[in-house]
C-alpha cells in the first residue's frame, strides 16, 4: 500500500519553522568526552577549553561550573584513560606474567590516545581510577614478594616506562608514517646508514648495525620489562 502524499500548508498560514537540533547537554562526563576526542583526532596541543566549547555551541566560561580549568579538565582526561587499563587481580603464582599483560595494557592504552601521555609527565594521577591501578600493581608486586620500597619505587619506573612507550607508539603517523610501510621504509634508512658508517671510526655501530635495528615495538618492549623484573627482583633480594 503506498503512503499518502503529504498534505500542503494553505499558502494563508504561516509554515512551521524547522526545529535545530538540541544542544548536547554539558555535564562533566560530557566534557571529558568531548576533549578526549579533540586529543585523539588532534593531539594534546589542539586542546583548549574554547575547543571543548565549540562542541556543545556555547563559550568557554560554560564549562568552569564543571572543570575547575584546563589542567583539571586533563587530570580528569587522564583518569578516563587509566580505567581503560586492565589489570588482573594478584596471583602470587603468576604475578611476573601478570605484571606484564598489565604493562602491555598500560602501553597500549596510551598508544591509542597520541601524546595523551605528555600529561603524566612530572603528575601524579589520583582519580579514582587511577588509584584502583596503582593498588592492582602494587598488589602484584607484593604478590611476587618485592620488598615495600621496591615496590613503592617500581610504580614510578614501570609508569614511566609504559606510558613514555605508549607516547611514542601514538606519536609514531607524525613522525615517521601513518603505516607500517611508511615505518618500516624509516628503519630501512638507518639500516642503510648504519652500514654506509666507516667501520674505522665507528666500529662496534657498524658490527652491531643489524641487532641495533632489528625487532618490533613488542619485541623491544618486552625486553625492557624482562630487564625491570630481573634488576627489581634481584634489588628486592639484596635488601633482604
Amino acid at each position: 500500500m503506498s503512503e499518502a502524499p503529504e498534505v500542503p500548508v494553505p499558502p494563508w498560514r504561516t509554515a512551521p519553522k524547522a526545529r535545530s537540533p538540541r544542544k548536547p547537554v554539558l555535564s562533566q562526563e560530557a566534557i571529558v568526552t568531548a576533549a578526549l576526542a579533540i586529543i585523539d583526532a588532534e593531539g594534546m596541543d589542539a586542546l583548549s577549553m574554547r575547543r571543548v566549547a565549540q562542541r556543545f555551541d556555547t563559550g568557554a566560561a560554560s564549562l568552569y561550573a564543571y572543570v575547575a580549568n584546563k589542567e583539571e579538565l586533563v587530570e580528569l582526561v587522564v583518569d578516563r584513560v587509566n580505567g581503560e587499563v586492565r589489570i588482573p587481580v594478584a596471583d602470587p603464582a603468576r604475578w611476573r606474567e601478570q605484571l606484564r599483560e598489565a604493562m602491555f595494557s598500560i602501553r597500549d592504552v596510551y598508544a591509542s590516545h597520541r601524546d595523551l601521555g605528555r600529561a603524566s609527565i612530572g603528575a601524579v594521577p589520583l582519580g579514582p581510577n587511577s588509584l584502583a591501578s596503582t593498588e592492582r600493581i602494587l598488589a602484584i608486586l607484593r604478590a611476587g614478594g618485592l620488598s615495600k620500597k621496591v615496590s613503592a619505587f617500581a610504580c614510578d619506573v614501570l609508569s614511566m616506562y609504559t606510558v613514555m612507550s605508549g607516547l611514542e607508539m601514538g606519536g609514531q603517523d607524525t613522525v615517521h608514517g601513518a603505516s607500517d610501510a611508511e615505518r618500516n621504509a624509516y628503519y630501512r634508512r638507518i639500516q642503510d646508514y648504519f652500514r654506509s658508517l666507516p667501520a674505522t671510526r665507528f666500529p662496534i655501530l657498524t658490527a652491531l648495525g643489524p641487532e641495533l635495528t632489528s625487532g618490533d615495538g613488542d619485541e623491544r618492549f618486552a625486553f625492557g620489562i624482562e630487564v625491570l623484573l630481573l634488576g627489581m627482583v634481584a634489588y628486592s633480594e639484596r635488601e633482604t
